[in-house]
């Protein structure tokens, strides 16, 4: 169908438009219209050739225009010619100038057949490049049905270490053994040992679940798989498993690697024998429990995964040899929402800061929540044209990140009267 359309493009850019860019455009007139130009005085230039007379005449301005008429048995054609006047600067006739003609056959050949080719061939590649990749991004891809769609980081990408995590001591302990492993696997393979082949992160949002991940590749210097849970939940049935192969099959090839899931419990839910379950999620669940029990631990393929709902995981996903480690993410206390403040800090210019004050003021907020803040403090102070943020910059923006920004519209007397229940209308005196 492509290549028809390809035939029907090509053959309407000869027929309407490359005929006006290869032939100089020639008027056919009579043999009278001719003889009048001629006795005007208007005509530059003629040629006579195959019973055809071609004759340029001078227009408005410098403008010139090719006629053409039909040669009549006229003996004393070249007398009139030669005695006629014409606005050439020698005020005769030039004959020995040639009207333009068609180009060669070569070049009208590559014009109206190679050029537009070339000119659809490119448009068509275009747009069916674009297609794929709109398609591919949308899971909808049917060329491309197993690809997974999983980041991969080379060593370099990833910047994140664990010097970067903060307020998560425990965690980063646990997972020190891992990067370790990475690092040196043969001291552990030769006492027999084998790496835990999956680790979970749980813990409520925000408390840096995702960036310990990144920072376990970056302390590891090892490829880094990033996908979401939900990626993998597609319309069709069959897709998600495909995905689930491809992207174990990349991993072993990439082995040593991280392959991080995030939000697992999106296709790690429990299963049931409720009616009405989604195929397409329990199918995804039976195939990455079965990649997990195929591969080899000691490659050094570590898959993390982070979940805010651990109790909403099926039992088959929990048990030893697969997830073997359970990482808990708390909120940070005191010690550790100073060590996330100061992190935070080092990207923005500031003067001595309390810490330990704004510590105590953010009690219960996450990691991502005191990001927010400092963040909130560096856009109050640039509303005040400082270029420093302060201490009282931080205070007001915990009030404003967890009880709203101020509303000044309204005075105290105003609100206190709005909010009384008992008006002076509403008195029965």
């Amino acid at each position: 169908m492509g290549f028809l359309w390809g035939i029907l493009i090509v053959l309407f850019l000869n027929w309407l438009i490359f005929p006006n860019l290869t032939n100089r455009k020639i008027n056919v007139t009579d043999y009278g219209t001719f003889i009048g130009k001629m006795e005007e005085g208007k005509i530059k230039e003629v040629m006579i050739k195959n019973n055809q007379i071609y004759f340029t005449v001078a227009e408005d301005g410098d403008r010139t225009q090719t006629y053409q008429t039909g040669e009549i048995n006229d003996p004393q054609l070249v007398d009139r010619l030669l005695e006629a006047e014409s606005p050439n600067p020698t005020g005769k006739i030039a004959f020995n100038q040639i009207v333009p003609e068609e180009n060669s056959p070569i070049l009208n050949f590559i014009l109206m057949w190679i050029l537009p080719g070339l000119i659809f061939y490119l448009i068509w590649k275009q747009a069916t490049n674009s297609i794929r990749a709109r398609m591919g991004s949308n899971g909808g891809n049917f060329m491309s049905f197993g690809s997974s769609g999983a980041k991969i980081y080379a060593d370099s990408d990833v910047k994140t270490t664990f010097a970067d995590v903060a307020g998560q001591n425990e965690a980063k302990e646990t997972l020190t053994e891992i990067v370790d492993f990475l690092h040196n696997p043969q001291k552990y393979t030769d006492i027999g040992a084998s790496l835990p082949k999956g680790a979970l992160l749980v813990g409520p949002p925000g408390t840096g679940k995702t960036l310990i991940a990144r920072a376990v590749a970056g302390e590891a210097k090892v490829p880094f798989f990033a996908i979401s849970g939900s990626e993998f939940v597609q319309m069709f049935v069959g897709m998600g498993a495909a995905k689930v192969r491809d992207l174990f099959k990349q991993a072993n090839e990439k082995a040593p690697c991280i392959i991080f899931i995030d939000e697992i419990d999106a296709i790690g839910k429990r299963r049931d024998a409720s009616f009405g379950g989604n195929d397409e999620r329990e199918q995804t669940l039976n195939q990455l429990l079965t990649e997990m029990d195929g591969f080899d631990g000691r490659k050094g393929v570590v898959i993390l995964a982070a979940t805010n709902r651990p109790e909403s995981l099926d039992k088959a996903l929990l048990r030893p040899g697969r997830f073997d480690r359970r990482i808990q993410m708390e909120l940070p206390d005191l010690e550790g929402r100073k060590a996330i403040l100061e992190v935070h800090l080092k990207k923005i210019k500031h003067d001595n800061i309390d810490m330990d004050l704004v510590a105590r003021a953010t009690a219960g907020s996450s990691g991502a929540e005191l990001a927010n803040i400092v963040n909130e403090a560096a856009l109050r102070a640039v509303r005040m044209k400082r270029n420093r943020v302060t201490t009282n910059d931080l205070e007001e923006s915990v009030e404003t990140v967890i009880a709203g920004a101020q509303k000044k519209e309204k005075s105290f007397l105003q609100t206190k009267k709005e909010s009384s229940p008992i008006t002076k209308s509403a008195m029965p005196w």
